[in-house]
């Protein structure tokens, strides 16, 4: 399977995406938008960010490891899952470089 930002609509109205890598794995969630617009203008920006390095920041939190990916003027795109290890959470941003510059975009809705 390849690739895929799904875009799906909360129970609240609000829209988000989560980019998921070739092995269907998520890899990115966004944060909530008011707006279908948003959430596409999300997708677009992780499309120009996700190859720079300076763009991932890679966090720890109650030892788990996760990272997040920022926008040239520093706000958050996306965040990843939790992983158990630094090496899992550099593969995970290993795979949003990858798949995030050719994902397709996929609208479920309902």
């Amino acid at each position: 399977m390849p690739a895929q930002f799904i875009v799906k609509k909360a129970k609240d109205g609000q829209f988000y995406f989560s980019l998921t890598a070739g092995n269907n794995e998520k890899v990115l969630a966004s944060e909530m938008y008011k707006a279908k617009s948003g959430a596409m203008n999300g997708i677009e920006s992780v499309k120009k960010n996700c190859g720079t390095d300076a763009r991932y920041s890679k966090l720890e939190s109650k030892g788990k490891f996760y990272f997040v990916l920022k926008a040239a003027n520093n706000e958050i795109i996306g965040t990843s899952e939790m992983y158990t290890t630094e090496r899992a959470r550099d593969d995970g941003i290993a795979a949003v470089k990858k798949a995030g510059a050719v994902a397709q975009i996929v609208e479920k809705l309902e």
